[in-house]
């Protein structure tokens, strides 16, 4: 029983990958907001052990197996707040976790979490479906690299990606065939499968779709505009980029990447949080990427956007949580 007579919440962050520090960040911010209408415990997974932290900031050991807190056997939770980007929050594994446990998980479902998170196959789901990618050739690490191949339907400069990865970890822009080696190998140490991909001069935006109050919501669009070479992870967290929320752009363009957003959403068929990434030249609207655990914290992308949609972040995070419990 919980002896506040209101809602248990568990939220789980950190995680297995190099976001697990972002995380962090994500899911203390989730705790910050919630924690006055919520009975909310930070729960930090990694790949040693999960530890929740109760409100007197003392750990205790999470037993995998039952999700069951070591010392606090009454502790029955209502629902878990996933702020864990990358594995194993947005890639499948702890959706089917707490799917066998039967204990609501926040965001999109485990199949759909598996898609999202492999960028060869999320492309290649989008791309049958009619959405404009990149031109691209996909790899494994133990496969032999054509570089002429490469050259000839990719081009330079392109981009080497690691297919199962977040926060541009294993992401790396290439100029020459030089480089193209030493990429494939650093990617290679990220995930075994390897996304080569055409680069695009062009606009790049963001675009926030989420399900609120039971209804499908394209929120306000950012335009990013990167200091550095691209979009990495210095010019995502440590200011090394200005995003332009609302972007400023025409009403026909923002028409049509509402439209294209809200029409990835459904053909993925997204729940909760999403945040896809466009570039936009006079060719088109060319797909990138979607995320399905999104940055959390008041500089992250998603919640700028909701702010500018008068979407306060307990609103925000308050309608994730009902939208699994309710």
């Amino acid at each position: 029983m919980n002896p506040k007579g209101n809602k248990i919440i568990g939220i789980i962050m950190g995680g297995y990958s190099n976001e697990n520090k972002i995380s962090l960040k994500s899911g203390q911010i989730v705790y910050e907001t919630l924690k006055s209408d919520f009975q909310c415990y930070k729960i930090h997974v990694n790949k040693k052990k999960w530890i929740l932290i109760d409100d007197n900031g003392v750990d205790h050991l999470v037993e995998k197996s039952t999700f069951t807190v070591k010392g606090m056997p009454f502790l029955k939770f209502d629902c878990i707040f996933n702020a864990i980007h990358g594995s194993p929050g947005e890639d499948g594994v702890m959706q089917n976790y707490f799917n066998k446990l039967k204990i609501p998980l926040t965001g999109c479902r485990r199949h759909e979490s598996e898609l999202t998170f492999d960028k060869i196959r999320c492309l290649n789901f989008l791309s049958d479906k009619g959405i404009n990618i990149a031109k691209s050739i996909d790899i494994n690490k133990s496969t032999k690299i054509n570089i002429e191949e490469i050259e000839r339907k990719v081009g330079f400069p392109c981009f080497v990606k690691a297919s199962k990865s977040g926060s541009s970890f294993g992401v790396y822009k290439v100029h020459n065939k030089n480089e193209l080696l030493r990429c494939v190998n650093s990617a290679s140490m990220v995930d075994e499968n390897i996304l080569i991909e055409s680069y695009i001069e062009g606009r790049e935006f963001s675009v926030g779709v989420i399900t609120y109050k039971n209804k499908v919501e394209v929120l306000p669009i950012t335009e990013i505009i990167s200091s550095n070479d691209f979009f990495d992870y210095e010019a995502k967290y440590e200011g090394k980029s200005n995003e332009i929320t609302p972007a400023n752009i025409s009403g026909k363009l923002k028409s049509q990447l509402e439209r294209l957003s809200e029409k990835i959403y459904k053909l993925l068929n997204l729940r909760g949080f999403s945040r896809s990434e466009f570039i936009v030249n006079d060719s088109g609207i060319y797909f990138l990427e979607t995320n399905t655990v999104p940055g959390l914290t008041e500089e992250s992308i998603l919640p700028q956007q909701a702010k500018c949609a008068n979407i306060s972040l307990k609103d925000l995070f308050t309608n994730a949580i009902n939208e699994v419990i309710i």
